[in-house]
């Protein structure tokens, strides 16, 4: 069982007063909510990885500007880049962090960057064996940290046979596959393609503004102003997922889901859901 904990972030999470639809509409909306939620204390140390940018500059300002606002005083950023990427200047940041935070952008990016250093296997390692340390991901920073992460797929009305890739992810997080921004870009379709190709993983849909935070490997309670969906394919019955021609349209009977709003708790390992008080 994992000691730490995992914030993952469905994308444009209040920052720099970011959200102000959400402001407007949602009663239970609070300034910097989210990105509150990254450490146990405003001391301790942020690592932030911007690798998945394509304009990390913009993403330090933008973060410098709001983490100095919620009172952080200890972070920075983490370039990694090949030069750096096995040396020991960052294996000594990272493991006096608290905290390792993955920006959003490409997936894919980091996956490349990440895949076989011994950056990764440290933050795995503390993650599992240290009390209170954090990954955090937003958008594609989360979409990248379960062991399977979709690289790209057609958001049509159906699921066609081959509209959707996937590759390997980071691993932090087993039996899981991660998509963001998911209400506002109508992904639905595409991680229930995915969760119907990887029947032991849980599809989570991560809406804007809104995250899970994971504890103890498993328990898992919603935080923000939208949703987050829970997609299971484990008892599906009928589908023609395995004989389908490329470009026909996939159907699937009995795909389970389940809605999460902020407070709503999920036990991943009992498959309990609480709703909020």
């Amino acid at each position: 069982m994992a000691k730490g904990r995992l914030l993952i972030i469905g994308g444009k999470e209040d920052k720099d007063g970011s959200t102000p639809d959400m402001e407007g509409k949602n009663k239970d909306f609070s300034p910097n909510e989210i990105l509150k939620l990254l450490t146990v204390s405003k001391d301790d140390r942020i690592e932030i990885i911007t690798a998945a940018s394509s304009e990390p500059e913009s993403m330090r300002k933008t973060y410098t500007k709001t983490f100095n606002e919620i009172g952080y005083s200890n972070f920075d950023f983490l370039e990694v880049c090949e030069t750096q990427l096995h040396t020991d200047y960052q294996l000594k940041r990272v493991s006096a962090a608290k905290t390792v935070f993955f920006t959003g952008g490409d997936q894919d990016r980091i996956y490349e960057k990440l895949k076989d250093s011994a950056l990764k296997s440290l933050i795995k390692e503390k993650y599992n064996n240290e009390s209170g340390f954090t990954i955090a991901g937003t958008s594609a920073g989360a979409m990248c940290l379960p062991e399977i992460i979709i690289l790209e797929a057609v958001n049509g009305e159906a699921m066609l046979e081959h509209d959707i890739e996937l590759n390997s992810g980071l691993g932090f997080i087993d039996n899981c596959i991660i998509d963001t921004h998911f209400v506002h870009r109508a992904r639905f379709g595409r991680l229930a393609h995915a969760v119907i190709l990887y029947r032991h993983c849980w599809g989570i849909g991560l809406g804007e503004d809104t995250a899970l935070l994971i504890e103890e490997g498993g328990h898992a309670t919603c935080k923000g102003s939208g949703m987050v969906w829970l997609l299971n394919a484990e008892n599906i019955g009928q589908t023609n997922i395995d004989s389908v021609e490329k470009g026909s349209p996939i159907y699937a009977e009995n795909l389970k889901f389940h809605i999460l709003t902020d407070g709503c708790m999920f036990d991943f390992k009992e498959k309990i859901f609480k709703g909020s008080r």
